[in-house]
């Protein structure tokens, strides 16, 4: 048989018609490198500035407060709690609401002019080695800077020492940091990915009709649906942390109970949000290319991958609204810092509402789905 153009235009025609009928597939061939380009152009920044700081400076002199100016000019540090107490600066720390804690001492101001060699502790929260890397180096320029008008300006013997300490992860191992992580991440790509084909695989073997014809309420259906990989999900733990425990020799200072139920909120968010998704998808393809389409800014935009606090406003506004953000929070707070539930309550109510929402629209458009 011949080359035909006719019948090259007709196939082609067709081609482009079922194309532009699967509009799901369509969107996704156009919203995922459009996503791509506004995030790594936009949102990623690995050298993260205005870090929250808390100073910790009992005596307010102008040794100290030359020093607080410094820092905050630098451009890597943003003074939220400018008068901390150490119990104040420990708990804010560990909760993560602030990056770094300076502690002045309240003899600097004196042994300065006495011409000694007086040092201010740096506290770091080396939980994330990334996001702190470049205002640690910004500090060595500071020692000189930060006193040049307060001291002579030939070199003294009374310019300060500035002694850094990283918390949680003092030597910076990335491991500490990426394999806690690797437990949401791992668990948001397969929990709502299978999830997410629950509905959809019923329509398309047409067992659908065997459901409906079922004396069950649509609640009942979906916590069928649910229940299993909540099952899957929760031996997915299990794994992660064991090879976390045996494999990397990852620290775990904090409490067991307190971490796995953090994870079991997580998890119940993710299987909803499949449910959702599969709700809304005609096909099983259709399904996987939007949790894919989810899976993306889950990964780029939660801390994961790159520093949360170097994201722009709109791009934390967006991780926030990520179930994953919050878990990553959690589990580095319990496993590698030893929070306690009062520290970590604010990520637990943050699931907790996630759960409700998606639950609720995830009923909701399956009784649609039924009508």
């Amino acid at each position: 048989m011949s080359f035909s153009p006719t019948r090259l235009r007709a196939l082609l025609r067709k081609e482009f018609i079922q194309m532009r009928r699967d509009r799901v597939t369509f969107a996704m061939m156009l919203g995922v490198p459009i996503m791509q380009l506004l995030l790594f152009g936009y949102a990623i920044n690995s050298d993260p500035r205005d870090m929250p700081t808390a100073l910790v400076a009992p005596v307010q002199d102008r040794f100290g407060r030359s020093f607080a100016a410094a820092l905050e000019n630098s451009g890597y540090y943003r003074l939220t709690h400018p008068a901390a107490s150490v119990e104040e600066a420990e708990r804010l720390l560990t909760r993560g609401e602030v990056s770094f804690v300076v502690t002045v001492p309240a003899d600097f101001g004196r042994r300065m002019q006495q011409g000694d060699r007086p040092q201010i502790l740096v506290e770091a929260d080396g939980s994330d080695p990334s996001a702190t890397s470049g205002a640690i180096a910004a500090l060595a320029r500071l020692a000189d800077s930060a006193f040049r008008r307060d001291l002579p300006a030939e070199p003294a013997p009374g310019r300060p020492e500035i002694v850094t300490h990283r918390r949680y992860n003092p030597e910076g191992i990335t491991q500490y940091n990426i394999v806690p992580g690797l437990l949401g991440v791992i668990l948001q790509m397969t929990m709502v990915m299978m999830t997410a084909m629950a509905l959809t695989r019923e329509i398309e073997r047409g067992t659908m009709e065997n459901l409906l014809a079922m004396p069950a309420t649509p609640a009942e259906i979906m916590l069928g649906k649910i229940t299993p990989f909540l099952t899957v999900g929760a031996v997915q733990v299990l794994v992660i942390l064991g090879a976390a425990w045996a494999i990397f020799d990852v620290p775990f200072v904090g409490s067991l109970g307190l971490l796995l139920a953090g994870v079991m909120v997580f998890v119940l968010a993710l299987v909803l949000l499949g449910y959702l998704i599969s709700t809304a998808a005609r096909t099983q393809m259709q399904a996987m290319q939007i949790a894919i389409f989810v899976f993306l800014p889950s990964v780029l935009l939660s801390g994961f991958m790159f520093p949360f606090r170097g994201m722009p406003g709109w791009a934390q506004a967006l991780g926030e609204v990520l179930p994953v953000t919050h878990l990553l929070r959690l589990v580095r707070a319990v496993m590698l810092k030893g929070a306690g539930f009062a520290d970590v309550l604010p990520q637990f109510a943050a699931l907790s509402v996630m759960v409700a929402v998606l639950g609720a629209l995830a009923l909701l458009r399956f009784r649609r789905t039924l009508d």
